[in-house]
């Protein structure tokens, strides 16, 4: 199944949480913070958006980093993804 975003909303997948630190130490699944952190799988066309000319700023396979409770959590073929707002989108990682 694919997902098309419309107008200025962006389709996102969680990178996965760090399984080791930095020192070395292996984290258990329950204690691995997830992160805020996510990859753009899709990206609308942008456009007028509430009377402002919205142009897309993030392309697909950008890692971005996003508000902590923004967006719609949905489930497509057993895959969790999110859909953003682009606005809603703090940075991007580079």
């Amino acid at each position: 199944m694919t997902l098309k975003p419309l107008s200025d909303r962006v389709v996102l997948k969680q990178v996965d949480a760090e399984e080791k630190t930095k020192g070395g130490i292996i984290l258990t699944a329950a204690a691995q913070e997830k992160p805020a952190m996510f990859e753009v799988i899709e990206v609308g066309p942008g456009g007028i958006v509430d009377g402002n000319e919205v142009v897309m700023t993030v392309k697909k396979g950008d890692h971005v980093i996003t508000g902590k409770y923004s967006g719609t959590e949905v489930k497509i073929d057993d895959l969790e993804l999110v859909i953003v707002r682009q606005s809603d989108i703090l940075a991007i990682v580079g």
